[in-house]
């Protein structure tokens, strides 16, 4: 689903509303599944066990934003090396329609905090249903992979990563996937 929106006195910057509508996807699919097999990846995703079920787009376009959120809801697509998953494979059965039905309200009360508390309220429950701090991570951005470990969000919503030799780098965009931990697969990805 797509909607166009027209930021609002009080609210506040437009990437923000990505983490908006990522807590919207969450409280919504926790509703229909074990909430503890959900985890909010940075900046887009939305995992169901491990698996991607969901990712948020947002373009600026012009003097508004689209929003677009996709959710596997009966069935996932086949992706070459990425797990993905469908509600329907963990017993939500539910039209795209009836799902459309629960997101707005959800958005919509997301973005109504959003307006009254500031960011900080919508990074501190973001963070408190992403990748614990310490797991992790890789990132692939332009083509400059990275590793490190996960230490939350900037103010603004960049990642956080903490490399090998401590040192603190600020990413605003690249492709994200937590690293096995020492024992595991290399299945444990959850990109």
């Amino acid at each position: 689903m797509s909607g166009l929106i027209r930021l609002r006195p009080g609210e506040g910057r437009a990437p923000e509303l990505g983490f908006v509508a990522a807590l919207a996807l969450h409280d919504v699919v926790a509703t229909l599944v074990d909430p503890a097999l959900l985890l909010l990846k940075w900046p887009n995703d939305l995992l169901l066990d491990g698996a991607k079920l969901s990712g948020i787009l947002l373009e600026q376009a012009a003097d508004a934003l689209i929003l677009g959120v996709g959710v596997n809801v009966r069935q996932a697509p086949h992706v070459p090396g990425r797990r993905t998953a469908a509600l329907a494979d963990h017993g939500a059965a539910l039209t795209a329609a009836a799902f459309a039905e629960r997101y707005v309200p959800a958005f919509e009360a997301r973005r109504r905090r959003w307006r009254r508390q500031g960011f900080a309220a919508i990074r501190a429950d973001w963070l408190q249903r992403a990748h614990a701090v310490g797991t992790m991570l890789r990132v692939s951005s332009a083509g400059n992979p990275l590793a490190g470990s996960f230490a939350g969000l900037a103010e603004d919503g960049a990642l956080l990563l903490l490399d090998e030799a401590g040192r603190r780098h600020v990413v605003h965009a690249g492709d994200v996937f937590a690293l096995p931990m020492a024992g595991e697969g290399s299945d444990a990805s959850c990109d």
